[in-house]
């Protein structure tokens, strides 16, 4: 069948035609855009995982140390320097610095009381809150150093620590109003609620913790005296 039978059969042939340089270069620019916006939105949707993964675990130290040092701090002993004058306490607050004394955890089957000290240390460029510990001299007669101490390290990049404290002046009797202080100066008793404010580099700052010591000072005297508020030698 020749070509003239088939024209009279089926009509006339379609025209075959390709794309055009144009149309080719539209396609390819619209396929780029479209990759340019897929890969754009899989960065963005890595990036806001990486960044909810990261709040979560900022948010997870904040909760574990605040938990610790509520802890801590409700476990702070009225130990004192018996081989001391007065019979002092061994504490120390200032704004940025708190020294205590407190008993080892219950599973650490030797038992025993340590000293403590919260404090900002640097590490490099970064700063971080830590907890040094020491096993206190039985003949203390002032607050010890902590050269040697044990560090644990109980968050990173912390821009600042601060500190107060809420209690009586020294001497002052039960009648007298308690208030808040940057620093505790008063060596027979303990402060009543011990304030932590913490401020993470980069990032808002904690909720702000209060803890209260929950002994009291007159658990470590054999001789209270209530009307000096001291502990006085029997």
């Amino acid at each position: 069948m020749n070509d003239r039978a088939n024209h009279r059969r089926y009509g006339p042939l379609p025209s075959l035609r390709g794309f055009t340089l144009l149309e080719l270069l539209i396609a390819l620019t619209l396929l780029t855009l479209m990759a340019s916006v897929l890969f754009g939105s899989l960065r963005l949707a890595a990036r806001s995982w990486d960044g909810g993964e990261a709040k979560v675990a900022q948010v997870a130290e904040m909760r574990q140390t605040e938990s610790f040092l509520r802890a801590q701090i409700a476990s702070a002993l009225p130990k004192r320097m018996t081989k001391a004058v007065d019979l002092p306490l061994l504490f120390a607050g200032t704004g940025d610095e708190l020294r205590y004394a407190a008993p080892l955890p219950e599973r650490v089957p030797e038992g025993g009381v340590l000293f403590f000290r919260l404090a900002l240390a640097r590490d490099g460029e970064r700063s971080q809150l830590v907890l040094d510990r020491i096993m206190p001299p039985p003949d203390l007669v002032e607050i010890p150093g902590f050269d040697g101490a044990e560090r644990t390290l109980l968050a990173d990049h912390i821009a600042e620590l601060k500190l107060s404290y809420y209690g009586r002046d020294p001497g002052a009797g039960d009648a007298d109003e308690p208030t808040w202080r940057d620093r505790w100066d008063d060596p027979q008793r303990l402060p009543l609620l011990i304030r932590i404010e913490i401020r993470p580099d980069n990032a808002p700052a904690w909720p702000t913790l209060v803890a209260q010591p929950r002994r009291a000072p007159e658990a470590a005297c054999r001789g209270w005296d209530p009307i000096r508020q001291r502990c006085a030698r029997v």
